[in-house]
């Protein structure tokens, strides 16, 4: 039983991590008033590109960053419609994540073709931590990750001291709670949405990065399947702080490594229901925040000058 338990720790750590990354890329433009729901076609960008980048150069770092360069590069085209030509953030969104789905399925086809077999691509390896690998039970589950999930964590403090312990961190939360305030100070409202929304773009694409080259070893149409919603409802659920954010990543993951482990362990319930654990964990997760998450005052709303 404690092996289970273990087990899934660590396969709930792995399934955490591209919601993670997602979501603490999120908070930056979040805190400063953009709601980017395009998140999911952001990450499928990045998932391709990244796919892309280890195909055409053999190196998994050279994957992460395409990933990475392209998650800015689209959150860039999001930035310039939302902050400067001040179009609904809701649509232009919408818009971007069917962009990344027709966008990512034509050219995954023309650079890998149709029916053919995977290429070996170098993908995230496992890192093991000197002797903590060794603690029984725990070191397996903790210390025997691949990089990007140590990385995801340590982010979390990260974040937290740059939002809330530094003066760049102020003047993005003052952004997203009162922007006419900050532009009567000298604060550049177009500026610090732009940055921030570049930021969250760079943490997109890495995420979806993961999911290509470190949950599976090649690029699938629609890979994905819902996590940059996921990460958008974790931003929320943690109340728009990276220790809250950490807390229900690990919950989304957990229902991520929940169907998994149930479908591979030959269940006889039909795995469409398994799959939908996630997404009802998601759900039940937000009903239960309803009237209690108060995100920033200009949260979603334009600035004009």
């Amino acid at each position: 039983m404690m092996e289970w338990i273990f087990e899934f720790i660590a396969a709930d750590l792995r399934t955490m991590t591209p919601i993670l990354l997602a979501a603490l890329g999120m908070a930056f433009s979040e805190r400063a008033g953009s709601v980017n729901i395009g998140a999911e076609g952001i990450m499928l960008i990045g998932a391709l590109a990244g796919a892309a980048g280890s195909f055409l150069f053999g190196s998994i770092w050279a994957g992460a960053f395409v990933a990475m360069a392209s998650g800015a590069l689209i959150a860039l085209l999001f930035a310039y419609l939302t902050v400067t030509l001040y179009a609904d953030q809701i649509v232009v969104g919408a818009g971007l994540n069917v962009l990344g789905l027709g966008l990512s399925t034509s050219i995954a086809r023309v650079l890998f073709g149709v029916n053919t077999t995977p290429p070996q691509l170098d993908a995230y390896k496992i890192v093991p931590i000197p002797l903590l690998e060794k603690i029984p039970l725990l070191g397996p589950a903790l210390f025997q990750q691949k990089l990007l999930v140590y990385v995801a964590i340590v982010l979390v403090p990260i974040v937290h001291f740059i939002l809330f312990r530094t003066n760049m961190g102020l003047k993005i939360r003052a952004v997203g709670e009162h922007p006419q305030a900050c532009d009567t100070l000298g604060i550049n409202v177009y500026r610090t949405r732009y940055a921030t929304l570049i930021i969250s773009g760079v943490f997109l694409g890495l995420a979806g990065s993961y999911v290509s080259l470190g949950l599976l070893s090649f690029f699938t149409e629609n890979m994905i399947s819902g996590r940059g919603f996921i990460a958008l409802a974790a931003v929320v659920f943690g109340k728009w702080k990276p220790k809250g954010i950490l807390f229900a990543a690990l919950l989304f993951g957990a229902g991520d490594a929940l169907q998994f482990r149930l479908q591979a362990s030959g269940t006889e319930i039909p795995y469409q229901f398994l799959l939908m654990v996630p997404y009802v964990l998601t759900i039940a997760a937000l009903i239960g925040l309803v009237g209690k998450a108060k995100g920033p005052a200009a949260r979603g709303k334009p600035y004009l000058k």
